[in-house]
């Protein structure tokens, strides 16, 4: 993790995502948008209710999604619509981010140093160095870091070189605001505190608490995701409270970062391969006799 800063690290920081206070309003988007200087996407309509954005990508770092389902908001009949109309409806919403995992396949396999942990615990992309060789892409289980396929704002001087970005983009959990003590531009904007940011041992507290009171209330399936430390990532940076599974939302049930078997692996093909050597050199050795 961050302990590498020695004095200057700083307690591990992140966001606690509540969907069930979501009202979709994307203020979190256009403020990410706006704070990075993100380029705009998602104006073309997709026909998933709202949801113009599709994906968390290069270019759209905070993404809300929209499920409407057929089902009560509560399991006590409750819906989620007018009293007069009898049938149940819910909206389900969620603002998707990277989940800065605890254990990041994306900055194991990063082969520049492009991809570091910060001394908040989080994981950022330092442009000037990424290469956009892509090799992070496949690693990440979420499917969150892309390249950007844009024209560069800084084109290379040497004119063979592509004039394409193609380097890695994902939230950064707004590094350069944490710096300053200030909290994350989505965050900041969330009309409804539905994106928490803070300690995120703290955030697991306040998580805990808040699925007790709407398990209490009979909410209609409440569970944290990514809050769990021995999950296949070791827990998430960003986690959620979801109303319903995973996939719902378009998030793998049991996220493993691709790395996670890498030292065990590393072990075996250095065993086998001293055991090779041993073998070469004792059938020279039994040849010289």
């Amino acid at each position: 993790m961050s302990s590498t800063y020695g004095a200057d690290v700083k307690p591990r920081m992140g966001f606690f995502t509540d969907t069930s206070v979501c009202i979709g309003c994307k203020a979190c988007e256009v403020a990410c948008k706006e704070w990075n200087l993100v380029p705009e996407d998602g104006l073309e309509w997709t026909g998933h209710s709202y949801d113009n954005t599709g994906s968390l990508n290069a270019n759209t770092w905070r993404h809300v999604a929209f499920i409407e389902q057929d089902k009560p908001l509560r399991l006590d009949g409750e819906t989620a619509t007018a009293s007069a109309d009898p049938e149940p409806l819910r909206w389900l919403m969620e603002s998707d981010v990277c989940k800065h995992c605890t254990h990041a396949g994306c900055l194991d396999v990063c082969p520049t140093g492009s991809l570091f942990r910060t001394e908040f615990g989080t994981v950022v992309v330092q442009q000037d160095i990424c290469n956009g060789c892509g090799y992070c892409i496949p690693a990440c289980p979420f499917g969150v870091i892309d390249r950007r396929e844009l024209p560069r704002a800084d084109p290379p001087a040497i004119p063979l070189l592509s004039d394409k970005d193609g380097r890695a983009q994902k939230c950064t959990l707004c590094y350069d605001r944490l710096k300053g003590g200030h909290e994350p531009a989505c965050a900041k904007a969330c009309p409804t505190d539905s994106i928490q940011f803070g300690e995120v041992d703290e955030l697991r507290e306040r998580a805990e608490q808040r699925l007790a009171k709407l398990e209490a209330q009979n909410w209609n399936g409440p569970r944290l995701y990514g809050h769990d430390t021995e999950d296949g990532v070791g827990g998430f940076g960003a986690f959620f409270l979801l109303l319903d599974e995973p996939e719902v939302y378009g998030l793998p049930p049991d996220p493993v970062v691709p790395t996670k078997h890498l030292p065990r692996l590393w072990k075996v093909t250095a065993l086998a391969a001293t055991m090779m050597f041993a073998g070469i050199a004792a059938a020279f050795a039994g040849g010289a006799e």
